[in-house]
């Protein structure tokens, strides 16, 4: 008979007896299924809270403090009043370096509880905590003058010390107390003389940490918005650097943010009397936008950051609001600069700068106007500003100005297509695009063809093509000589060929013609000596094709077809290279952080994982992790790695892995968080990881282990130490030399040292055999380790000559190595043998270690390799095995 399954308050028992017996794990487990055994919330269970308060308990005994503040957050939510959670999360909060959080729960507490003890001395204890980081955050503002002045002094040659102060000030802006400090430091004059400056480096500086002081800051962002003015912002979106443009976009995008919604970070209450109504500020930012959108002197990149920015903050989130007078307001003053942007022809002389880019976002701004209008009334009000714009242009101008009319109508029918097909409704318009489609001039030719190409989307059109324009493209796609121009030409006959879908009474050519025009297509897809911009229009062009059965099928049956398809759709490394840094430039880390810091209820664990991989995928390249720290990357990545999808959990602790490989682990993490990093990481460390997984995360734990032994006692207590020294015989010679180093820092620990004297290990014989390998950096790694391990415990120096008759062949190659790295770990494990025993020092002595310690002593060049010889020949001398030489030399 099966034994009858447990209920919430014997699991919950069983919990407590285990967490009594320190068994910690085994009690987070059994709370944790009394947990998944309570009713779903929002019901009542008297025993949710309770549980999650015990299961904090264990968090805060296992030093995960993040989980504990979350559990112990959770059943404060249950009952407000339940002063043991507080506690528990006031114990959390101020492991986690939140101080000011832990604060308020001890006052709860000590009210609740006025005469509780260990509430008061906790208190006290804290406020004097509280005292010594209010004295040091005293010094902040100095530190913040001198790193802005490093900044600002043309005399300054050392770039490398810019570039750290630099990046320390931005990292200071992205927290709430560096931010006040910088703004309360007279800050904001400074970085605008660094604005001013006109370099990028110093541009790029100032406008992200300006980025980091308005972030979810209403009063700061109208303050410093007063003082940027409009021809600061015009300055920065002049420069023709995309990364300039992005950051400058981020910066707008967070004031924008931040006028919208006011305060996001915990000041809540402080701020909001001080500040009035933002939408005055709003309007003059969007009205300033809007008149810099056709000025000449703003950059291709700096017109793209505005229209993605006027497409981000003016359209509605979403439809069921009310309110949709920002986007009337924006159609009313700016309808027209918009239109004409969409309406520049790329590489006309005298036209605004713009990229490839940038008529595709006039159109989907337009298109995201057009959808946020509410009624009728405001759509024909849209419809009809721009016939009347398209026709100023077409009828009151020369062939430049009807061209721009064309470019126009192409535009909106990219976007708001009900707008576009009422302007090509004008008189004349069509007829242009066709004779402009046989121009002898390819610029023009190109416009109008691609213009046909958007019109012929429609049955109605269609058939205006077909009868009107069918040769005409058949003649381009025959005669012109730019690929260009032909394969849209070539596109259009195949927008033709497919109007009516699968109605066979609609079709505009006759039968076989798809098939025909399906094969040119395929025939463009497949020539690897075309640009690829190229080739994608004949995708275009099978895209529309292949609503024919017949076409889909030839389609299949080309091998060489579909592997260009799949080839053409795979991105190149550079590519994706380049999309990261714009995501990190428009603020991604940023975004991603607040999503995790905030707890949002729909940050499911499939959504936990999703992030993971994003911050995963933005660490790849090390130049960009010092900007995913200063964004807030590294604090948002330790609770992807503490809980979610084992999948997340797994990409989060590899993007933790990355970052601590290449970055100073107290910047990355600073304060209590850096021991959160150790458990994510070790989990690396699993046999069932991949191997790219094990490596990193040896490469991270050592970067660790070299830093405190505070950090080599937590990563000894996540039991990493037996699997680092598993990898220590992996075949793999990365992953061996990496678990050699990380053993190289660890055995700086006792504990860890002492394992090499454990009787029947083959630990200590394995460095020394690694001492002399062929590979130099294992070879250095394993030298170094025993050069602590025999500064450490005289007895590893007996056993040395114990573990393998190679001992002294391997001692005196180091010796003698190329490498003075090498010769010194070895001159060094040489002296602490000689000094921890006269037999050992006597085995060396007769042996040729002596004649290569005595050219060591005396080489002028190596001077920490001299003096180590010189202590080794001392040492003998000392002994008496060997003689002084007469002028006082040994």
């Amino acid at each position: 008979m099966e034994e009858a399954a447990a209920t919430v308050p014997e699991l919950r028992l069983e919990g407590n007896r285990l967490f009594q017996e320190g068994r910690y794990e085994e009690a987070l487990e059994a709370y944790t299924r009394a947990l998944r055994l309570c009713p779903p919330e929002p019901r009542p269970c008297p025993e949710r809270a309770l549980l999650l308060r015990n299961r904090a308990a264990a968090h805060l005994k296992r030093e995960d403090y993040a989980q504990a503040e979350l559990d112990a957050s959770k059943a404060i939510q249950a009952d407000g009043c339940d002063v043991k959670s507080l506690f528990r999360r006031s114990q959390a909060l101020q492991k986690l370096g939140r101080l000011d959080q832990a604060l308020r729960d001890l006052q709860r507490c000590v009210s609740l509880e006025p005469k509780n003890r260990a509430f008061q001395e906790a208190l006290r204890s804290l406020g004097s905590s509280l005292q010594e980081q209010m004295s040091a955050m005293s010094c902040t503002d100095s530190k913040v003058e001198q790193m802005l002045r490093l900044l600002l002094d043309p005399e300054e040659r050392d770039l490398d010390k810019k570039q750290k102060a630099a990046q320390n000030l931005i990292v200071l802006a992205r927290e709430e107390p560096g931010a006040e400090k910088i703004f309360q430091s007279d800050g904001v004059r400074l970085l605008l003389q660094l604005l001013d400056m006109g370099r990028l480096d110093t541009m790029l500086a100032a406008l992200r940490t300006l980025t980091g002081l308005c972030q979810g800051h209403r009063s700061r962002t109208m303050a410093i918005l007063a003082e940027l003015g409009p021809q600061r912002l015009c300055t920065a979106l002049e420069v023709e650097d995309e990364q300039v443009s992005l950051v400058t976009y981020s910066l707008l995008q967070v004031m924008f943010d931040s006028l919208k919604e006011g305060l996001q970070r915990d000041v809540h209450g402080k701020d909001s009397a001080l500040v009035l109504e933002g939408s005055k500020e709003l309007k003059w930012l969007l009205k300033q936008l809007l008149e810099a959108l056709t000025r000449d002197s703003i950059s291709s990149y700096g017109r793209d950051s505005i229209l993605n920015l006027l497409i981000s903050v003016v359209p509605r989130k979403s439809l069921q609001a009310p309110n949709n007078s920002l986007t009337v307001w924006v159609i009313d003053q700016g309808l027209q600069k918009i239109l004409e942007v969409g309406g520049t022809v790329r590489h006309s002389p005298g036209g605004l700068r713009v990229t490839e880019d940038t008529h595709m976002s006039a159109a989907v701004l337009l298109s995201k106007l057009y959808k946020d209008l509410k009624c009728d009334a405001e759509r024909e009000n849209f419809c009809r500003l721009c016939e009347d714009y398209v026709r100023s242009w077409f009828e009151g101008h020369d062939v430049a100005g009807k061209l721009r009319a064309i470019q126009m109508a192409s535009c909106l029918l990219q976007g708001p297509s009900e707008a576009g097909n009422r302007v090509l409704e004008l008189s004349g318009i069509m007829e242009s695009i066709l004779a402009l489609c046989a121009s002898s001039r390819e610029a023009d030719q190109l416009v109008a063809v691609e213009a046909l190409i958007h019109a012929a989307d429609k049955a109605k059109r269609a058939t205006f093509i077909t009868t009107n324009g069918a040769s005409l493209l058949k003649e381009i796609y025959k005669h012109s000589e730019r690929d260009t121009i032909r394969i849209r030409a070539l596109v259009g006959l195949c927008k033709l060929g497919s109007a009516g879908g699968t109605d066979f009474s609609m079709k505009q050519f006759a039968e076989g013609s798809t098939l025909k025009l399906a094969k040119q297509c395929r025939k463009w897809l497949c020539n690897d000596a075309l640009e690829a911009g190229t080739r994608y229009w004949a995708v275009e062009g099978l895209a529309f094709l292949t609503l024919d059965a017949d076409v889909k099928e030839e389609l299949v049956e080309d091998k060489v077809a579909l592997q260009a398809l799949f080839q053409l759709a795979r991105d190149r490394p550079e590519f994706v290279h380049r999309r990261v840094r714009k995501l990190l430039a428009a603020g991604v880390v940023s975004a991603l952080s607040c999503m995790v810091k905030r707890e949002d209820p729909s940050l499911s664990p499939a959504c936990r994982e999703l992030i993971s991989r994003v911050f995963l995928a933005v660490v790849e390249d090390p130049e960009d992790r010092g900007a995913v720290v200063a964004h807030g990357g590294g604090k948002a990545l330790i609770p992807l790695a503490l809980e979610g999808t084992e999948t997340g959990q797994t990409k989060a602790a590899q993007a933790l892995a990355k970052i601590t490989i290449t970055t100073a682990p107290e910047m990355a993490f600073p304060g209590e968080r850096i021991y959160e990093v150790v458990r994510p990481l070790v989990s690396l460390l699993h046999v069932n990881r991949p191997a790219l997984q094990n490596f990193e995360g040896l490469m991270a734990l050592t970067n660790l282990a070299g830093t405190s032994e505070q950090l080599r006692q937590k990563i000894i207590k996540e039991k990493a130490v037996p699997m680092i020294e598993g990898y220590l015989f992996e075949e793999h010679e990365m992953i061996r030399l990496a678990a050699t180093e990380c053993m190289c820092n660890l055995v700086l620990s006792p504990e860890v040292a002492e394992l090499f004297l454990v009787e029947g290990s083959d630990r200590l014989k394995l460095l020394v055999l690694y001492s002399g390998e062929e590979e130099e950096r294992l070879r250095q790694a394993a030298s170094g380790a025993l050069a602590v391990l025999t500064s450490l415990l005289p007895q590893i120096c007996i056993r040395i000559p114990q573990v393998t008759v190679h001992w002294l062949e391997i001692l005196q190659a180091l010796l003698l190595s190329s490498s003075s790295e090498l010769q010194h770990r070895g001159a060094v494990v040489v002296r602490n043998m000689v000094a921890a025993d006269k037999e050992v020092a006597a085995k060396l002595m007769e042996s040729e270690t002596l004649e290569i310690l005595a050219i060591l002593a005396s080489a002028e060049d190596k001077p920490s390799v001299r003096s180590v010889a010189k202590e080794c020949l001392a040492q003998a001398v000392t002994y008496g095995l060997i003689k002084p030489r007469p002028n006082g030399a040994e």
